[in-house]
């Protein structure tokens, strides 16, 4: 296995409409920003792999008119999921372990803004049974909520602080959309509130990768990727525990995550339960650093907040805030897909 590592990493500053830009727009001050931070310029990336969703954009193929914001001349090895960008990393990952390139640039990115996210996300549900009823995103996280609460692990007032904690931790996050003193609201869908649910948003984000040596040229300390690995449940809502993350925590168990404790974790929880999920699911303790950016809670540009996850994580071990670190990012009704990584500070390579 090579040694890989994110290297670099940038994302837009989340808001809540961005009618006056296109998605090239979103994406150009990011793309020059995590390029820039490297020194490396766009021909000199080995692979380049996104992940975005027509369904957003509303047009098959959305994705090629991104690819203005990387550059069209000359020719690049490139490639794109229908995913959160988490998952692109993940191919860019395995497209340098193959040794086919050394530096990966890796973006994604997500405007919910022209749409009803709503709605949109319905279409990612099984299309015999549940699509044609049209149950929303919010109504489904409700379902969860509603099952954590009777099987006692959690309340609507412990929910409440969950929500108040990530955004009183995005006040240092100058990318966040929602932060500080926001108040819990009234029930969207029982028993979730506003204050359960993540904003809704468009925004952007950008990793570089890069193996060995050329990640110690390229970044001060790297965050060397340890371990990652994805896994789904059932795709049936019916024969799904709501209350755990077999496939969060079988994921993190694959990416070693629990051979060694971690200091910080990034985690993708969209909605205020699914942190009561992941963390009884990862074994995270009140020693661990929680979504110190604030999480999803404070932003969620849909197909990028995953990214940003791996991101914020790696961020914080360039600066010498964590020595290692779990990121986790999701896709899917209540947690359907799960991707894990660890992260490590130079510091901590054995």
């Amino acid at each position: 296995m090579r040694d890989v590592a994110i290297v670099a990493f940038a994302q837009s500053v989340h808001r809540r409409r961005t009618d006056e830009l296109s998605e090239v727009d979103l994406l150009m001050p990011v793309l020059h920003e995590v390029l820039g931070a490297t020194g490396l310029k766009a021909n000199e990336i080995g692979f380049t792999c996104s992940g975005s969703a027509d369904y957003l954009a509303g047009r098959a193929f959305s994705f090629t008119m991104a690819l203005d914001g990387v550059g069209a001349h000359p020719p690049i090895s490139e490639s794109h999921v229908e995913m959160d960008g988490a998952w692109a990393l993940y191919e860019a990952w395995v497209k340098i372990q193959t040794g086919d390139a050394d530096t990966a640039l890796v973006y994604s990115y997500g405007k919910s803004s022209p749409g009803r996210v709503r709605d949109v996300l319905t279409r990612q549900l099984d299309p015999y049974y549940l699509a044609p009823l049209w149950p929303d995103s919010v109504a489904l996280a409700a379902l969860q909520a509603q099952a954590l609460i009777d099987a006692g692990d959690t309340d609507e007032g412990a929910l409440a602080e969950i929500g108040a904690r990530n955004r009183t931790a995005a006040v240092d996050n100058p990318y966040a959309q929602l932060t500080g003193d926001v108040p819990a609201g009234d029930h969207l869908v029982h028993p979730l509130r506003t204050g359960d649910c993540p904003p809704i948003g468009d925004g952007a984000a950008a990793v570089v990768l890069a193996a060995g040596d050329t990640a110690r040229a390229l970044c001060e300390r790297p965050a060397w990727i340890r371990g990652i690995d994805h896994r789904i449940e059932a795709h049936s809502l019916g024969v799904r525990d709501l209350t755990d993350s077999p496939s969060a925590r079988l994921a993190a168990e694959h990416a070693g995550a629990f051979e060694r404790p971690v200091d910080t974790a990034e985690l993708h929880a969209p909605f205020t339960s699914q942190e009561v999920v992941l963390r009884k699911a990862l074994g995270l303790g009140d020693e661990v650093s929680v979504n110190p950016s604030g999480g999803a809670l404070a932003a969620n540009p849909i197909m990028a907040a995953g990214l940003i996850r791996l991101g914020e994580a790696a961020a914080r071990i360039h600066r010498g805030e964590s020595d290692r670190a779990l990121a986790h990012a999701t896709s899917g009704p209540c947690l359907q897909q799960n991707l894990v990584a660890v992260l490590e500070g130079e510091s901590a390579h054995v």
